[in-house]
């Protein structure tokens, strides 16, 4: 079997779960802060997601299906994304799975780390760059 790597990140926005929970799951909000990103399809299990944009210049269109959801506690899809709520803020833990190289999961925390950053700063009504 081959060897896979994951990452796991967490990011403490100062907002409300509901309000997080929208950024995740609404397409004009994820257009925001995860690179322009058009996103299709409903989330409910078993529906496939699309994003279509462009990176450094190309065309891309990811796709992950919903494996498992629980409004504004759990979204599981092609990554699980957990919400817990603290004190008026809440922190969103991430886990990517079954990266095929390690150059591919430095890569891809990379650029979790600027969509957390994006989106703590969408939610906490500071400037997006």
């Amino acid at each position: 079997m081959a060897k896979t790597f994951s990452n796991k990140k967490t990011v403490t926005i100062h907002a409300p779960v509901t309000d997080l929970w929208q950024a995740l799951t609404d397409p004009e909000m994820i257009k925001h802060y995860f690179f322009g990103v058009e996103t299709t399809g409903k989330w409910n299990e078993g529906n496939t997601i699309v994003y279509k944009g462009e990176w450094q210049g190309k065309k891309f269109e990811g796709k992950g299906k919903v494996l498992q959801i629980e409004t504004q506690k759990l979204l599981r899809h092609s990554y699980w994304s957990k919400l817990t709520p603290e004190n008026g803020s809440t922190k969103l833990t991430l886990t990517e799975e079954n990266l095929t190289t390690k150059e591919s999961k430095e890569s891809s925390a990379k650029l979790w780390d600027m969509v957390f950053d994006s989106l703590k700063k969408l939610l906490e009504r500071q400037a997006v760059i």
